[in-house]
């Protein structure tokens, strides 16, 4: 429910604000850190001001991966930038939502973070929806007229509910609607920009 609203939302911004567009402030990129991860992914930013910019993002992976590990998932993540100089160019700071349905597992790691144990993905399969929010900072390298490169940083929270399984393929369920905080990094983003 909270991520169609987030659907919404991201829709109604992303729609007003390219009325209100102009020349040179309408640009398209890709993450590449998303991309090496094998998420394709799109963003779409809109100026909507001398120092304010729209971006939203979608990734998606929705396949499984050699030897029952699994990784499938969608994302959105609607973006409100301020920048310091002009929008689409130099520093900028953000205050960004993000949504999305996952079902992961089979992934052998150790990693323990901020209260979040990713080391059960090892034996585990969880399926189930996220939505949260976040604050961010970037910078945006002009390369040309058309060409930026930008990167970015991001730490917010993130609340799901999810269905716990034992194992990767296995079908059984042994959670249920198990509701889990996350608070750390939700956006890392070095992404190559196509201005228009």
């Amino acid at each position: 429910m909270i991520y169609r609203l987030l659907t919404v939302v991201a829709i109604f911004v992303l729609g007003s604000s390219l009325s209100k567009a102009s020349d040179n402030d309408v640009a398209l990129k890709t993450n590449l850190i998303y991309d090496a991860a094998l998420s394709p992914n799109l963003g779409l930013e809109v100026s909507v001001a001398p120092k304010w910019s729209v971006d939203v993002s979608a990734s998606i992976n929705a396949w499984t991966l050699s030897g029952g590990k699994r990784w499938k998932h969608w994302r959105i993540q609607p973006e409100a930038r301020y920048w310091f100089c002009d929008a689409i160019g130099g520093h900028f700071v953000a205050a960004h939502l993000l949504g999305g349905q996952y079902n992961i597992g089979g992934i052998k790691n150790g990693i323990k973070f901020l209260g979040t144990d990713f080391s059960q993905l090892s034996d585990n399969r969880f399926q189930g929806w996220f939505a949260g929010a976040g604050i961010a900072y970037g910078y945006a390298w002009r390369l040309s007229k058309h060409w930026n490169f930008e990167a970015e940083i991001g730490l917010g929270w993130v609340y799901t509910r999810y269905d716990e399984y034992p194992c990767a393929i296995c079908g059984s369920k042994t959670r249920s609607n198990k509701p889990h905080n996350y608070v750390g990094p939700t956006k890392a983003a070095i992404n190559i920009v196509y201005v228009f």
